[in-house]
């Protein structure tokens, strides 16, 4: 408990997992933590203060699971192994342990952690010069070696936590994360900008840090931040990473929080990775290839250049499908090559990790073969061209899971290894032997040799035998069972420790050969790495090719203009919820200069929303480099995506539906500009019928003359259509429909044209609201548009229509009046009563303000 004090103080913020023999063990309230989280029993041991001391544990060979629920609740888990072997060590004093690990979410290595096709970010952020006005950030993975920098402001950083999604991110508590707090790790200590340059340049074995790139101040300070805790987290010992990458400024379209949330990128609103862009498009094959098309599609380039070299890419495997083929076969199947190396660096290897090593060479001999004469690197396999061969002929075939378990080497390959292995065998082949000598000799048929934990090699015999083995004075019995007993002799003693020493000695062996093989992996673990990148860029393009396969997806023209014109395009994700059983109705979006702002009216459930989310989810495709569904698009690039489509309040914060919506108005109109994209649905329906018209009003007459971003501005007033004279650049559209035999029928069609109602009674209907409800409603809404006539006197909404809808005693008087018929005298008189009746009319008004 001594040690248990100590460590805790180590790492007190962390749930301490003390190794104890077979077990991790948790004590006071770190197991009653551990225990609610995990459904596991807590129990009491020894005493403190007088107290029993609580206390739980789990199996060391199944504490992945266990980690991998503690870290999803949002634990941090410190790792304290016996540094000591128990069967080596002297002295009776307790086995030496350390904190060997600290198991955070922005640290994991482990597939059983690790979501496959996501990556696993720590975000570091820090700030610099006077009141904190520069920002830097800098994330890295250290399953994969991702190093990156960059500088935004205030208002783009939550635009670049939402890209990045990062598992955990260090910042100063000052700094506010937003939907982001609950991933907020410990606040780390920021140092000086200088020792961060030294500190960082010195990490990657350069000079100066100019050798990466240029980074401010801030950014230099938040990757220290960021390299120290992953190297804290290792107790130490530096994961492989790539050297730092500065982002540099306005390489990547940005969206908002709300703009990912609304078109479900890589996650869908209920956290899920399905029915999303990226599961809707991948046709990956690994791991890292997912990993790299997630990235693609959560960061869409602003480099036309860039752009068309992955059209490139994907455009030479189309038109050549042997070679598509060929690579196909050679990345089926896989391993996760970049996390592999990852946990070999880290000495967290496992024998299928270095397996991976050598499936991944293979599989880059394979497809360098398969993309002789395409836009490629010149050659995947720049690794040393003696590693393949090396591990083809040390590695067994199948590898087992863990080091303990053995058979990592296969035969021949260490003659000394050969050597234990054969004495540790042949042992065991002199146990079945001396079964059936000690038989014979003892008379006893039934006698068996076992190995014991605490005893070694033993002869077991049933009760009935046991006093004719006690009559053999060469045998001393070691234990009485309930059913017989256990004998030993000196032949048994010696051939136990015979066999132990083999055993021991092959298992030293063999990790010992081991250790080598990775130290030789991990001196090509460079080029290893790069080899890595290519075949997962590889992997994303050949999903990409396979998209396009169908005809039905075209490579998009993206290019430094401001059109944006895409004809018969559809929405990817609808698409393939509906699978090959029902057609998607396409649609053309021309959101050209001279016409840059479409308005879009029609019913509820007619397809505004599908329309206006495939036209963001196509610009993204077709920046991310990719091919979008659609006949034939043209875009010029879209700096930044803005979608509010969906209402949602915050409760949490204290938002409203409409107040999230005003804020995200907001967000649009202060930070969209004529290269923005700009999609947005029902501006103005959270508050009164007058109030939203007038906001929508407005909002539509900003985005048109002001920002003069290209925009698809969905809405239910259909009064905004007649705004054309005013707004030479609105287009006003409608999602077409049908009425039949008394219904409506939804044609999911976008025609020029304003909607002449909303045809909300019907899709009430629609909808299942009961029959009565829904003919009583259209009863209401006919004498509404009766100017109130037959409207209910008895609210006073109604009764105020009415009353509204009264005609004026002074109007009536004037529309009798019939000139040509009058004389001048009846003109006269006129004349007078007309003015009795107005000035009876502003008595009345009077009257009603007093």
């Amino acid at each position: 408990m001594a040690q248990w004090f100590a460590l805790k103080a180590e790492q007190p913020d962390a749930l301490l997992f003390l190794r104890m023999g077979d077990f991790y063990e948790l004590f006071f309230e770190d197991a009653e933590a551990a225990a609610a989280a995990l459904d596991i029993a807590l129990t009491r041991r020894g005493e403190h203060q007088g107290l029993p001391i609580p206390m739980c544990g789990v199996p060391v060979h199944a504490s992945e699971a266990y980690l991998a629920r503690l870290i999803r609740r949002g634990f941090r888990v410190a790792i304290a192994e016996q540094m000591e072997n128990p069967k080596t060590r002297t002295g009776k004093a307790p086995l030496r342990r350390a904190v060997v690990r600290l198991v955070t979410p922005g640290t994991l290595t482990e597939d059983s952690l690790l979501e496959a096709h996501r990556p696993n970010l720590l975000l570091a952020l820090a700030s610099s010069g006077p009141a904190g006005a520069r920002l830097g950030a800098a994330w890295l993975d250290v399953s994969t070696g991702l190093f990156e920098t960059a500088a935004p402001s205030l208002a783009e950083l939550p635009a670049l936590v939402g890209r990045l999604e990062p598992a955990e991110i260090l910042a100063p508590a000052s700094l506010p994360l937003g939907d982001w707090s609950s991933r907020r790790g410990p606040e780390p200590a920021a140092g000086a900008p200088a020792a961060a340059r030294h500190r960082l340049a010195q990490a990657f074995g350069a000079a100066d840090l100019d050798a990466f790139g240029n980074f401010t101040d801030a950014e230099t300070v938040a990757a220290v931040l960021a390299l120290d805790y992953v190297q804290a987290s290792a107790a130490g010992q530096m994961p492989r990473l790539s050297h730092p990458v500065p982002q540099g400024d306005a390489t990547q379209m940005m969206l908002d929080a709300a703009t990912r949330a609304s078109l479900e990128i890589t996650r869908a609103r209920d956290g899920s990775a399905s029915h999303t862009l990226l599961s809707a498009t991948s046709r990956t094959l690994t791991a890292p290839g997912a990993r790299r098309l997630a990235t693609w599609l959560s960061g869409p380039l602003l480099d036309p250049a860039r752009i068309a070299a992955r059209q490139d890419g994907w455009s030479w495997l189309l038109l050549q499908p042997a070679a598509l083929a060929r690579l196909r076969e050679a990345l089926r199947g896989l391993p996760d090559l970049p996390r592999a190396l990852g946990r070999l660096a880290l000495g967290r290897a496992a024998p299928r990790d270095i397996g991976a090593v050598l499936h991944g060479l293979r599989a880059a001999a394979a497809a360098d073969l398969a993309m002789q004469g395409g836009p490629f690197q010149p050659s995947l396999t720049r690794v040393d061209p003696a590693l393949a061969p090396l591990l083809a002929r040390a590695l067994a075939d199948p590898l087992p899971a863990r080091i303990e378990d053995g058979g990592i080497i296969a035969e021949g390959f260490d003659a000394e290894l050969d050597a234990y292995r054969a004495l540790r065998d042949d042992s065991r082949r002199v146990v079945a032997g001396l079964t059936q000598d000690f038989a014979q000799r003892y008379g006893v048929p039934a006698l068996k040799i076992r190995h014991n934990a605490q005893l070694g090699y033993v002869i077991e015999a049933p009760t009935l035998m046991v006093e004719k083995l006690r009559a053999h004075p060469e045998l001393t019995m070691r234990q009485a069972m309930t059913n017989g007993a256990r004998f030993s002799n000196d032949e048994l003693v010696t051939l136990d420790r015979r066999i132990t020493e083999a055993a021991e000695a092959a298992a030293a062996r063999e990790r010992l050969v081991f250790e080598q093989l990775v130290n030789q992996v991990l001196a090509a673990g460079d080029a290893l790495q790069r080899c890595a990148g290519a075949l997962a860029r590889l992997d994303a393009l050949q999903s990409a090719a396979r998209l396009a396969e169908g005809g039905r997806w075209c490579r998009p023209l993206v290019d430094d203009s401001d059109v944006f014109c895409i004809e018969a395009g559809r929405h990817p994700v609808v698409e393939a919820a509906l699978g090959s059983g029902a057609a998607f109705v396409p649609n053309d979006c021309d959101l050209s200069p001279a016409r840059r702002v479409l308005l879009l009216t029609g019913p509820n459930m007619a397809g505004k929303s599908t329309f206006l989310r495939q036209n963001a989810l196509i610009a993204i495709l077709a920046q991310a480099g990719l091919p979008v569904p659609a006949e034939r698009a043209m875009i010029g690039i879209v700096d930044r995506l803005f979608s509010r489509v969906g209402a949602a309040d915050d409760l949490a914060r204290g938002r409203s539906t409409f107040m999230v919506e005003m804020t995200e108005t907001a967000a649009i109109l202060n930070q969209a500009g004529p290269r923005s994209l700009v999609i947005v649905d029902e501006i103005g329906r959270g508050t009164s019928t007058l109030d939203g018209l007038a906001i929508a009003w407005a909002v539509l007459e900003a985005l048109h003359g002001q920002v003069r971003c290209r925009t698809i501005f969905a809405t239910h007033f259909h009064e905004l259509a007649q705004l054309t004279a005013q707004m030479p650049r609105l287009s006003p559209h409608t999602m077409r429909v049908k009425e039949w035999r008394g219904s409506v029928v939804f044609l999911h069609e976008v025609a020029a044209g304003a909607a002449g109602r909303s045809w909300g009674v019907h899709v009430a209907g629609l909808a299942g609201v009961p029959p009565a409800t829904v003919r009583r409603a259209a009863t209401l809404r006919a004498a509404l548009e009766r100017d109130g006539h037959g409207a209910p006197a008895e609210l006073p909404l109604f009764a105020a229509a009415r009353e509204a809808s009264t005609p004026d005693p002074l109007q009536t008087a004037l529309a009798a009046l019939e000139p040509d018929q009058m004389s001048p005298r009846d003109a006269l008189d006129a004349i007078y009563a007309l003015q009795r009746l107005m000035a009876v009319s502003v008595d009345e008004t009077t009257l009603s303000s007093n």
